[in-house]
């Protein structure tokens, strides 16, 4: 399986063509939360753009660390860390990819600061149903693609991202109950670490 960190849809789709409900949740809110994670743990499922389906747990440690291991069969591995992120492929006997965290959108939570209110950073914000989607992008940098967040309401909690990449293939991830506040160790989001269990 072709990993993307577009870790990350046909639901897309269905939540932009939705009619308007209640008014949605305010950007500084939602900036605020997410800048209240330190670290956060939760399960995921993964619907990649030819539609296969994987499962997995993310850790994440903000600014800038998260790591994506994959439940079997696949038992790949994602680690952002550093301003790199590495992917390591359980089927390939080839060096794990690597590529600067900041051409992902995802980049944009793990950063030191969120301020969703930043100038042509969300280019969406809609209440869909009961719950709030935020389409953002790096104004620096558009042609990264985008990342749709997906936050309830009450409470406010990330329940989804969705990752349009640079040639607009979709990657979701769908969280489950996020678990924070955790302490964890640097060698969770160490490539040097994972390298050497592999090579052993």
């Amino acid at each position: 399986m072709k990993l993307h960190l577009a870790v990350l849809a046909p639901l897309t789709l269905l939540l932009w063509s939705l009619p308007l409900a209640a008014k949605e949740v305010p950007l500084d809110q939602l900036s605020a939360y997410l800048n209240s994670w330190k670290t956060v743990q939760a399960s995921f499922v993964q619907v990649n753009a030819d539609g296969s389906k994987a499962k997995g747990t993310i850790y994440i440690q903000r600014p800038g660390r998260a790591r994506f291991e994959y439940a079997a069969p696949d038992k790949n591995l994602v680690i952002a860390a550093g301003g790199q992120v590495v992917i390591f492929d359980a089927r390939s006997n080839q060096p794990p990819e690597q590529y600067p965290l900041a051409r992902t959108p995802l980049n944009l939570i793990l950063a030191q600061k969120v301020d969703l209110s930043n100038a042509k950073m969300v280019v969406g914000h809609r209440e869909v149903g009961d719950v709030t989607v935020v389409k953002a992008q790096d104004p620096k940098h558009p042609d990264y693609g985008t990342i749709d967040l997906v936050f309830s309401a009450n409470p406010i909690a990330l329940k989804q991202w969705i990752i349009t990449d640079d040639i607009g293939n979709q990657t979701s991830v769908t969280l489950g109950d996020l678990e924070t506040g955790a302490a964890y160790p640097a060698s969770l989001f160490s490539m040097e670490v994972e390298l050497m269990k592999r090579n052993k």
